[in-house]
């Protein structure tokens, strides 16, 4: 089936594609305020671009939505713009329906003899949209788990007209163009004779119903923005850049429909210890030459607290230990991952004069023995040079 081209939801709104979200509500913002049915009573013009504006607004504020819409356009996100089955005969000749689709492609609406429409029906329950939110956790709190007080700016259903849009003490009346159907008739003549198609109702947008007294807390739209005071269980072990749901809090819908949901997505700030690579935890820790050599008990931090660990004699720099079990748990499921500890030794500073002389007399009593790396490389010089 041929549909009317659509124009694309970023030109709709006049953003680019890798606009951010407060870029997408402010120019949706603009846009339904210039295009607004109470701010230009009777203009046509005006009245479709406020439906497009509004119709692009929800699919690119929704992020599953959006996704769909930029890997495979209108397609992703209306399915009467996939591929359809090819003509359909049965045995009294062509089906109906399909010429309807035809019909639909070019009258927008529905055949008059049989044909079905696929116009949404405006009365059906619509489901708000999800809120798109941020936060900062300490690197602690990500691999614990905490509870955080949030904001969440969402519409919620005007107190005032209970979701109506109508003032206090009035109601939405029957339309009087399509008598509260929602549709119209209309008889075009085309090439192949006389043709009757249904479309919706311009007047009241194929509700049925007009507002003539308009709520004056949200304009008529039914829902007006408010910031909801929210706190939430952040999941232990969840990771920078992660999102997690808070069902059923985000804007409330329309018509009955359900609410959407808060998608919150956390950025955790860097630890002074630790580095976190999947659910491993690394740390680095410095030994003197002396318990490198000798071998020694030492403390080493977890995030569980500090546990001692006994570092064998010879452990050279850059060694790494492996503590079990002592990383980060696995978000919703049992278990955890481990905790590494590398050893850096350090060399020390500022030595006295009785320190050097004790070194010298120390590394006079050292040979090859002691340093097979150091006898390994002059090995190889040595084969090279010979050469």
């Amino acid at each position: 089936m041929i549909l009317p081209e659509k124009r694309d939801y970023y030109e709709v709104l006049g953003v680019s594609k890798g606009c951010s979200d407060d870029e997408l509500k402010k120019a949706y913002r603009k846009y339904a305020k210039q295009y607004h049915p109470d701010l230009n009573p009777g203009d046509k013009e005006a009245e479709a671009k406020f439906k497009e504006v509004n119709e692009a607004y929800e699919i690119l504020s929704d992020k599953e939505k959006r996704a769909r819409y930029d890997q495979f356009g209108h397609a992703g996100v209306d399915p009467s713009y996939g591929g359809g089955a090819g003509p359909a005969y049965g045995a009294g000749g062509f089906d109906f329906g399909d010429i309807g689709d035809i019909f639909d492609s070019f009258f927008g609406g529905g055949f008059g003899f049989g044909g079905s429409t696929r116009t949404r029906d405006p009365n059906a329950p619509i489901r708000g949209n999800n809120v798109n939110i941020s936060i900062a956790l300490s690197f602690m709190e990500a691999v614990k788990g905490c509870k955080k007080d949030i904001t969440v700016p969402r519409l919620e259903e005007c107190a005032s007209c209970h979701g109506s849009g109508a003032k206090a003490g009035s109601a939405p009346e029957t339309c009087p163009e399509c008598g509260g159907s929602g549709q119209v008739r209309v008889s075009q003549r085309t090439p192949l004779g006389m043709i009757q198609t249904v479309k919706p109702c311009s007047k009241c947008s194929g509700k049925g119903k007009i507002i003539t007294q308009p709520c004056p807390d949200c304009k008529g739209m039914g829902r007006v923005r408010k910031s909801k005071k929210l706190e939430v269980s952040v999941p232990a072990g969840i990771d920078d850049g992660q999102t997690f749901v808070l069902r059923s809090q985000g804007d409330s819908g329309l018509n009955g429909g359900p609410a959407g949901d808060v998608n919150i997505t956390v950025s955790v700030r860097p630890d002074p210890l630790f580095e976190r690579k999947g659910f491993d935890i690394w740390c680095d820790v410095p030994l003197t030459f002396a318990q490198a050599a000798l071998g020694d008990e030492i403390i080493v931090p977890t995030v569980d607290g500090k546990v001692t660990y006994t570092v064998p004699s010879g452990t050279q720099s850059g060694t790494v230990f492996r503590l079990r079990n002592k990383g980060v748990q696995y978000v919703g499921g049992r278990g955890r991952g481990d905790q590494y500890v590398r050893a850096n030794i350090e060399v020390p500073k500022n030595l006295t004069t009785k320190q050097k002389d004790a070194l010298k007399e120390f590394d006079k009593t050292m040979n090859d023995r002691n340093y097979e790396k150091r006898k390994g490389f002059f090995d190889k010089l040595k084969d090279m040079m010979e050469k």
